[in-house]
């Protein structure tokens, strides 16, 4: 008789499914379709400008442009603040490519601040030692879903005359001090992958401000520079927010903060549940953190995962290779050392934390984390 394995008794715990996710929406989903479709209003109507309405005031802010994902909502913001070309833009060594390529694509210069080895976000007390007379501003990323330090990080940019660009494509509802991501900077991008809190069924993206003049230059810039159609005032882009995403959007939009809760108490028992072999997420009263990603960090990340898998449970890393030491980097980030972020890279993991996950699920992955 062939012997039967503990993996075989139990079902896979997935690290993400996005038709389990989406789910609960497909009705509604459904008629946004429907109404979109026969309305044959497909480009920046009605659907994208009540999003625009709805997640400004959700987020704090004055204003909100729709924009084509998450790369060009920075590409478009940056761009927005008129940066000399070969401005300095202070970013964590840790983030994901994107913010990174966001600095290149208009002309400027990365210059790398490691981060804080207990938020994984840039670390405030490094700041001031990378600012030189070519700095103009500092991208900071609210990693995995916590908001940064902010309080800190606008004291140094009032300082030193530094504007503030949020990359908040992973912390959707996050705040600090009741006071949400996307609503402390200048301006500030969202992505909307389908794998965020906030998630589209395609690519999709947003920038937030509560400055009216960047607010009318975005508006500009995501339009091939046009306010008026086929007349061209500044060099532009064509980044727009597709209507239909927009419409699923503001369905979804209306859950946020239960979906973030959902994910919070999914996060709440992992903290309670792992053993202290696993770095696990600080926490802290004053952040309300939306956990896009659990990630816990251990000596043998690459064996515990290979275990978890055996056990069926399937995990992510991010990153797995840090900015820094990235291919399309040699020449730009390769001459800026960051050992903090590489130890990072090479320890962390990603467990399953989706909106489609219950207790149980979370209890298995535990109980296997602790027998490793």
């Amino acid at each position: 008789m062939k012997k039967t394995t503990y993996s075989s008794l139990m079902p896979t715990v997935e690290y993400e499914n996005l038709a389990k996710s989406n789910h609960p929406f497909f009705n509604e989903f459904r008629a946004a379709f429907e109404r979109v479709l026969v309305s044959g209003r497909y480009i920046l109507h009605d659907e994208v400008v009540q999003f625009e309405h709805e997640f400004a005031r959700y987020c704090g802010t004055s204003a909100c442009v729709g924009v084509a994902n998450g790369l060009d909502g920075l590409t478009l913001a940056l761009n927005a603040l008129q940066l000399p070309k070969g401005t300095e833009v202070l970013v964590p060594s840790n983030t994901y490519i994107a913010t990174i390529l966001s600095i290149i694509h208009n002309g400027l210069i990365p210059v790398t601040v490691e981060p804080d080895i207990n938020t994984y976000n840039i670390d405030p007390l490094k700041i001031e030692e990378k600012i030189s007379g070519k700095t103009g501003a500092i991208l900071v990323v609210h990693l995995f879903g916590k908001v940064c330090e902010m309080d800190a990080i606008l004291a140094i940019a009032a300082k030193y005359d530094l504007r503030i660009v949020e990359d908040c494509a992973q912390a959707h509802g996050a705040g600090l001090k009741h006071q949400k991501a996307g609503s402390f900077g200048d301006i500030a991008a969202f992505s909307f992958y389908p794998t965020k809190n906030l998630g589209a069924l395609a690519d999709a993206g947003a920038v937030t401000t509560s400055d009216a003049a960047i607010h009318s230059r975005l508006l500009q810039l995501r339009n091939y520079g046009s306010t008026i159609k086929y007349y061209n005032d500044i060099i532009g882009f064509n980044s727009r927010l597709d209507e239909m995403q927009a419409a699923f959007l503001r369905i979804k939009l209306k859950k946020l903060d239960d979906i973030n809760g959902h994910k919070r108490n999914l996060a709440q028992r992992y903290l309670q549940g792992l053993k202290q072999d696993f770095i696990r997420p600080v926490t802290d009263p004053n952040h309300h953190d939306v956990f896009h990603i659990f990630n816990v960090r251990h000596p043998r990340r690459d064996d515990l995962r290979k275990y978890l898998f055996q056990k069926d449970i399937m995990t992510e890393i991010h990153y797995p290779v840090p900015p820094h030491k990235q291919l399309s980097m040699i020449g730009i980030l390769d001459h800026q050392p960051a050992p903090i972020a590489s130890m990072i890279h090479v320890t962390s993991l990603s467990l399953p934390i989706s909106y489609f996950h219950t207790e149980a699920d979370i209890d298995r992955v535990i109980n296997c984390m602790n027998d490793f």
